[in-house]
């Protein structure tokens, strides 16, 4: 864990110390006191609600120095004062003087989905070889990553940042902190298209993470053309050095060959190494993708394929990915209800098509959100990736998910249809009605749904 005198996270962020008689140092950083810590330094943020206000409650679970923008008078006298004009500006520019104190290899990650699957390959490759630390869950916006970055011990050798983003300018901010020597680009898919209007615009918006790049790496799927054209275009010259492509066909620096998924792994080969099959511990054909992304981070960090193959075989990924679990009445759920865009509902679907079962296929889908306008026709279009013969059930929750319902009552039994508008109660009470052993339940949704409450009810591990 590392630690800071107040003299140095006071240079780093041009405050001035009140108080320093009261500590020498703090051990940690928080800016939410429900997970501060005896020893950290108290970030009091500004948004809907005054930080500032919350400066008692962090001083009674030991906060040992705070932050303060607000005038200094009301600052408290019991605990070390920095003294800052913009605590978010100071949260930031501690974290940016800390990494290049540190001076790790920085891999940034971002992309429409596969952000965090990728960043948990990147880090088990990486680790191979290096010291690695990693963004934590999805710890990965304006308050997320520099949290990550304080996080990390000072003998890391390589970090691995998640940029996550909802509006345009957002990843800019993200790589201005981090300056990435690596940089990864997942995908171009619809999410987030409620704030940016277009995949177009969504492409440029990711493609901010080169514009702190120093000479850097550019990693992207080359067979995507709105990358492609603004790549060609010119777009990252001046940032980037480098640039590595990966995709399913010849025409990129790597792709995929011979993929067999079955329902916990999945096995593929690849152009540059045809005879050699890699073993990732989940299912799908998309996490394939994910997987040569991480195999050219691993190229790029001097790491041997053979412990690149190793690393992913055995990779962990994060909680409520495509995690099976113990269900209620002798079932089994997939649980990937952590996030959703159309993209990432085909693929899951696709993967879901093609396993066999030992029991009934249940598919529960929850609403997509931020697709604004086009959120009505983007959710009835999925219909197209729902084949009626190879599913028992489909459960739809959610108001948007009203559009498939109805277009999918004139494909599908009416026995067999079912949604659910607004009470998540409901569906917990007909899942655990219906489902029989051995009925495998398919979960997805986008987070703020709500989904992960009714995997959790459902669940035999959350029991126990």
């Amino acid at each position: 864990m590392p630690n800071w005198t107040l003299n140095e996270i006071a240079q780093a962020v041009g405050g001035k110390v009140f108080n320093s008689e009261k500590t020498d140092q703090v051990t940690g950083v928080s800016f939410d006191t429900r997970t501060l810590t005896e020893g950290d330094l108290f970030i009091p943020l500004t948004a809907d609600r005054n930080g500032h206000d919350f400066i008692q409650s962090a001083m009674d679970k030991g906060a040992s120095a705070t932050l303060w923008s607000d005038p200094i008078e009301h600052a408290p006298k019991e605990i070390a004062v920095i003294q800052v004009e913009d605590t978010l500006k100071a949260f930031q520019s501690f974290a940016k003087d800390y990494l290049n104190e540190v001076s790790p290899k920085v891999v940034g990650i971002t992309g429409s989905n596969g952000k965090t699957t990728t960043k948990d390959m990147v880090a088990a490759v990486a680790s191979a070889k290096y010291k690695t630390h990693k963004t934590s869950g999805n710890f990965n916006n304006h308050l997320g990553l520099p949290l990550t970055i304080l996080d990390m011990d000072r003998d890391t050798e390589v970090i691995v940042l998640e940029m996550g983003m909802s509006e345009k300018g957002e990843i800019h901010v993200l790589s201005e902190i981090a300056e990435p020597d690596i940089a990864v680009i997942t995908m171009i898919g619809e999410s987030h298209i409620e704030f940016l209007g277009s995949r177009e615009a969504i492409s440029e918006a990711k493609l901010e993470i080169v514009e702190g790049m120093k000479q850097g790496t550019l990693i992207y799927p080359g067979e995507e053309p709105l990358l492609e054209t603004r790549i060609a275009d010119g777009w990252v010259d001046e940032k980037v050095k480098t640039v590595k492509t990966f995709g399913k066909q010849t025409g990129v620096d790597l792709y995929s060959t011979e993929i067999e998924t079955e329902m916990k792994q999945t096995r593929f080969k690849t152009n540059q190494e045809p005879d050699v099959a890699c073993t990732l511990p989940i299912p799908g054909e998309y996490n394939v993708q994910n997987a040569l992304a991480a195999i050219l981070v691993g190229e790029t960090l001097g790491i041997e394929r053979e412990a690149i193959y190793e690393q992913l075989s055995n990779f962990q990924l994060t909680k409520n990915r495509l995690e099976w679990q113990d269900g209620v009445n002798g079932s089994v759920l997939l649980n990937d209800a952590y996030n959703a865009s159309p993209s990432s509902v085909r693929a899951v679907l696709r993967y879901f098509k093609g396993i066999d079962v030992p029991g009934r296929k249940i598919v529960v889908l929850g609403d997509i959100l931020e697709l604004g306008d086009q959120a009505d026709t983007m959710h009835r279009e999925l219909h197209e990736a729902i084949d009626p013969d190879s599913i028992d059930e489909l459960v739809l929750y959610g108001e948007f998910m009203k559009a498939l319902y109805e277009k999918m009552s004139g494909k599908m039994e009416k026995s067999k249809l079912h949604h659910f508008a607004g009470d998540k109660d409901k569906v917990v009470a007909y899942l655990k009605d219906t489902l029989q052993p051995e009925d495998t339940v398919l979960f997805k949704s986008s987070f703020s749904t709500g989904m992960l409450e009714v995997v959790s009810k459902l669940s035999q591990d959350e029991k126990q």
